[in-house]
């Protein structure tokens, strides 16, 4: 993204937040092109966003007993069979 000193100067902390994501950012003063970008590149998965994984109205806690009563009940038929 290209703007003006003046544009700059106005939004710094917003188009530094854009560059420190990894947007190209440049600004013009007197005909020279200024480049800015970060010394750190952030990580391809840093621009991931959250999803929800869980269905609403889950109980994670009676989900996990229950998951834990069925690997016990397994085993426990398993280890019978030694």
């Amino acid at each position: 993204m290209r703007v003006t000193i003046t544009q700059f100067r106005r939004d710094l902390f917003r188009l530094v937040e854009r560059a420190l994501a990894g947007e190209p950012l440049e600004f013009t003063y007197r005909g020279v092109v200024f480049k800015v970008e970060s010394e750190v590149k952030p990580s391809r998965l840093a621009r991931l966003t959250g999803q929800p994984v869980v269905a609403r109205g889950t109980d994670l806690e009676k989900a996990s007993r229950e998951l834990l009563q069925e690997m016990q009940s397994e085993w426990e038929t398993d280890w019978a069979e030694l």
